[in-house]
């Protein structure tokens, strides 16, 4: 069998991603199971947690390089062909 090692930092995201994921279920399923006793805290948390995970949705990363034209370089450098 083969053994490697995990490094601590890789080990520490995990429980930390856990013990978030945790909290954000709990504070949906009290806010669905008992709504009288929610707080703005419990909204806070379960908002910031649907909020987050739209973000892979729409932060990707492309799979093409992105490639600098000259053309994006000229205008970038503010030595356009002035107004039209």
């Amino acid at each position: 069998m083969v053994r490697r090692r995990v490094p601590l930092v890789t080990l520490t995201l995990i429980a930390v991603g856990l013990v978030v994921g945790g909290l954000w279920w709990w504070a949906v399923l009290r806010l669905l199971l008992v709504p009288g006793d929610s707080g703005p805290v419990e909204g806070a948390v379960a908002a910031g947690g649907w909020g987050l995970s739209l973000l892979p949705v729409h932060v990707a990363a492309s799979s093409r390089p992105v490639r600098l034209t000259r053309a994006w370089r000229h205008r970038r450098s503010g030595a356009g062909s002035g107004p039209s």
